[in-house]
C-alpha cells in the first residue's frame, strides 16, 4: 500500500497568497484598459497583507513540511516579513514611475510577486533543491524585469547581461549540489549535517561546498563575483533596482546562512577563512569604486557591494549574536535602500534622465521634504547614529569582536570610514550647491509618498528603539543552533 505524506501549507501559505495575488493580476489586467496600475497595485498590496497575515504562525512553529524539503519556523518567519516588506514598498513606488514612463505593464506587479515567492522559496528551503527552486523562480522574474524599459537600450543590456552570468552562477550552484550528493546521498540539510558529522569528509564535498559559495556569492555581490552589479543596477528600471539590491540580497543571505549553519557546519574552519578573504575584498572594492562614480545608481550598486561584505561579516564571526546581526542588518537595509532608490527614481524623472550626482544640486531648496529624506538614508547606508544603520553595523561590528576578528573589524570600521565621504557628497550636493537650472518641485503620488513615509519611519523608529528588532533577530535564529 502506498502511503502519502502529510501535506501542512502553513509553510508555503504566504508565498501561495502572493502567487493568488499574482494570477488576480493577470486575470483582471485583461479585461482592464484604464486605470490597469493602480488596480494592479492594490491588488498586490492586498496579496502582501494576507500573506504577512499567514506569516504569523511560523513565529512559533519549529517543524519541516513537504517530506522535510520546506522548514517552518522563526527564521523564515523574519526574513519572510524583510521580503514581504521589500516586495510591498517596490509595488507603491513602481505605479508612478510606470505611470511616467508610459508603460501599462500590469505583469511587471505580476513578476514582482513571483519573485518574492521566489524568495520565501529559498528562505524557508531545509533541502538545497528546494532552495533552487527558489532561486530559479526569482531568478527568471528579475531578468525579465530588469529588461522592462523597451526604449532603453541599457535595459536590454542589464537584462542580458544578468541573464548569462546568473545562468552561470544557478550552474555552478547546481553543479555543487550534484557533488554534495554524490558524497553524502542526499540533499537534506539535516541529511547532509549526519553525514559531515560521522567524519565522512572528503574532496568531493569540498569541491562541492565551494561551487555552491560561488553560487552565493554571486547572488549577494561578493567580490570577486560582483561584476554584474553596476551595469544591472544601473540598467534596470529604478524600483526594480531596488527590489533587486535588498529582497535578492535577503533571501540570498538567509539562504546562505542557512545551508552553511544547518549543513556544512563540518567545513566552517574552511569557509571562515574563504569568508574573511572575501569580505575584505568586497568592502575594499565596493566603497573605493563608489568615491569615484558620478551617477547616482552605480554609486549604490558599489554601496550594495560594500554592505554585502559587512553582513559577510556577521556570517564569519557566527554565532546566534552574528546570525541574529545578519537578520536586522537585512531588515534595516531594506528601509534604507528602497527609500533611497525610490528618491532616485523620483528626481530621475522620464527616461531615467536625471540619476547623475549634480542633478541633487539644490534639492534642499527645491524639495525639502525628500532632501531630509533622503539625507536619513545616506546617513542609514553610512552608519551614523541614531539611525537603523548604525544599529546594524555596531551589532555585526561587536559580535565579530567577540569572536577575536580584531583586524576584520578595523577593515570594516576604516572602509565604513571611506563611505561616508560619497554618501555625505550627495547631502553636500542637495544643500551646499547651486543648480545651473532651477529644478521644478517634484510631484509625489500617495502611493510613492506612503512607501518614502513607511522607510523613513523604519529606518528612525528600529534605529532609535532597536531593542525588540534585536531580540526578535535573536529569537529567529535559535532553530538554527
Amino acid at each position: 500500500m502506498i502511503s502519502l505524506p502529510e501535506l501542512t501549507f502553513v509553510g508555503i501559505l504566504p508565498a501561495l497568497l502572493l502567487c493568488a495575488a499574482g494570477v488576480v493580476i493577470l486575470v483582471v489586467g485583461w479585461f482592464l484598459r484604464r486605470g490597469v496600475l493602480v488596480v494592479s497595485c492594490a491588488v498586490g498590496i492586498v496579496g502582501i497583507a494576507a500573506a504577512l497575515i499567514a506569516n504569523n504562525p511560523l513565529r512559533f512553529a519549529n517543524d519541516s513540511a513537504f517530506s522535510n524539503m520546506l522548514a517552518v519556523d522563526a527564521y523564515s518567519w523574519f526574513l519572510n516579513i524583510v521580503i514581504l516588506i521589500a516586495a510591498g514598498l517596490t509595488i507603491l513606488m513602481s505605479v508612478r514611475y510606470l505611470e511616467d514612463e508610459g508603460i501599462a505593464m500590469y505583469e511587471y506587479f505580476v513578476l514582482v510577486l513571483f519573485a518574492a515567492a521566489g524568495m520565501m522559496f529559498m528562505v524557508g528551503g531545509d533541502h538545497i533543491l528546494m532552495i533552487y527552486i527558489g532561486l530559479e523562480t526569482l531568478s527568471i522574474s528579475i531578468y525579465i524585469l530588469a529588461g522592462g524599459l523597451p526604449e532603453s537600450v541599457k535595459s536590454k543590456e542589464a537584462a542580458m547581461k544578468y541573464l548569462i552570468l546568473g545562468g552561470f552562477a544557478s550552474g555552478m550552484f547546481l553543479y555543487g549540489a550534484a557533488l554534495l550528493f554524490g558524497a553524502a546521498g542526499t540533499l537534506s540539510l539535516t541529511g547532509l549535517a549526519k553525514h559531515f558529522q560521522a567524519g565522512q569528509v572528503g574532496l568531493l564535498a569540498k569541491a562541492g561546498m565551494g561551487l555552491i559559495l560561488v553560487g552565493f556569492c554571486f547572488k549577494v555581490s561578493a567580490v570577486p563575483f560582483h561584476m554584474w552589479t553596476p551595469d544591472v543596477y544601473d540598467g534596470a528600471p529604478t524600483p526594480l533596482t531596488a527590489f533587486m539590491s535588498v529582497g535578492v540580497k535577503a533571501a540570498a543571505f538567509a539562504a546562505f546562512v542557512r545551508v552553511f549553519f544547518e549543513a556544512l557546519t563540518q567545513f566552517q574552519v574552511d569557509w571562515t577563512q574563504i569568508l574573511w578573504a572575501l569580505a575584505v575584498l568586497t568592502m575594499i572594492l565596493g566603497n573605493v569604486a563608489a568615491v569615484v562614480q558620478e551617477n547616482i545608481k552605480r554609486m549604490l550598486a558599489y554601496s550594495s557591494i560594500a554592505h554585502a561584505g559587512y553582513i559577510l561579516i556577521g556570517m564569519i564571526a557566527g554565532g546566534k549574536a552574528g546570525i541574529s546581526g545578519v537578520l536586522y542588518y537585512l531588515l534595516a537595509y531594506t528601509f534604507t535602500n528602497l527609500g533611497a532608490f525610490g528618491i532616485v527614481a523620483l528626481v530621475g524623472r522620464k527616461g531615467e534622465a536625471r540619476i547623475m550626482l549634480k542633478d541633487y544640486r539644490g534639492l534642499g531648496n527645491s524639495n525639502p521634504l525628500l532632501a531630509v529624506a533622503m539625507s536619513i538614508f545616506m546617513f542609514s547606508l553610512a552608519g551614523i547614529p541614531p539611525t537603523a544603520g548604525f544599529i546594524g553595523k555596531f551589532t555585526i561590528f561587536s559580535a565579530a569582536l567577540a569572536q577575536g576578528y580584531i583586524w576584520l573589524v578595523i577593515i570594516a570600521v576604516l572602509t565604513s570610514i571611506v563611505s561616508v565621504f560619497y554618501y555625505f557628497r550627495v547631502i553636500m550636493k542637495m544643500y551646499m550647491e547651486t543648480p545651473e537650472t532651477q529644478p521644478a518641485a517634484l510631484q509625489l503620488s500617495p502611493a510613492t509618498a506612503a512607501a518614502l513615509i513607511i522607510s523613513t519611519a523604519g529606518v528612525l523608529y528600529i534605529g532609535i528603539f532597536p531593542t525588540t528588532y534585536l531580540g526578535l533577530a535573536l529569537e529567529s535564529v535559535k532553530p538554527l543552533f
